[in-house]
């Protein structure tokens, strides 16, 4: 089984603003409260682990790699750089996932998934792209870790639109969680309202198209 694409338009959905207010200031608690959406800041998180949107390099970058890089501090470059050394000296795989230390991260651990760079939808970028959440899913759950948080993976300069990115993130997730005890609770942070909105509106959506069959 697991859960299927609920394919419906964006033009179908809330688009009230008081509705996307409310939203904002609350954590929206959805699959019997293992999976929660929140607008904020991942590298503030206090968490088992966070996942980094990295590139394949695993020597940072811009976006959410940069910031955790940056905040992180130098161990965590150290650590992938060690990885790129020992394990992926072509750089880590697009869908794949591995573990670093988080640095002087308020996390345990970071998790560092490549996601696919947007090509127009036709080159397997929702199978790759649903593998780096579920990979990431299988790496706090080898680690037996009880909460991971997760940004919007591909969706800045990877050019991923937000609305089909959403809709892969929560079905992989919510899979992914079906599959396993650990990690007990996934977030899904978002840093713009915008990137909240239309996940938290398509979290409701997906999982309320399920329920239904």
């Amino acid at each position: 089984g697991g859960l299927r694409a609920a394919r419906f338009p964006a033009s179908a959905w809330p688009n009230t603003r008081a509705l996307c207010a409310t939203l904002r200031r609350m954590a929206i608690q959805f699959y019997e409260n293992r999976l929660a959406v929140v607008k904020g800041d991942i590298v503030a998180l206090k968490a088992d682990a966070i996942v980094n949107a990295a590139n394949p390099s695993l020597l940072g970058g811009g976006g959410v790699d940069g910031a955790i890089h940056r905040r992180g501090g130098p161990k965590i470059l150290s650590e992938c750089r060690h990885l790129r050394k020992t394990k992926y000296p072509d750089g880590l795989p697009v869908g794949e996932a591995v573990v670093t230390t988080a640095g002087q991260l308020p996390a345990n651990y970071v998790i560092h998934t490549v996601g696919p760079v947007w090509q127009g939808g036709g080159s397997n970028e929702a199978e790759l792209l649903t593998a780096a959440y579920s990979n990431s899913i299988q790496c706090a759950a080898t680690l037996g870790l009880f909460h991971i948080a997760f940004p919007a993976i591909s969706t800045g300069v990877f050019g991923y639109p937000p609305a089909q990115a959403a809709e892969v993130a929560t079905l992989a997730i919510c899979n992914a969680l079906a599959d396993t005890e650990l990690p007990r609770k996934v977030t899904m942070v978002l840093f713009t309202e915008q990137d909240y909105d239309l996940f938290a509106l398509c979290a409701r959506k997906v999982l309320a198209e399920e329920q239904v069959k």
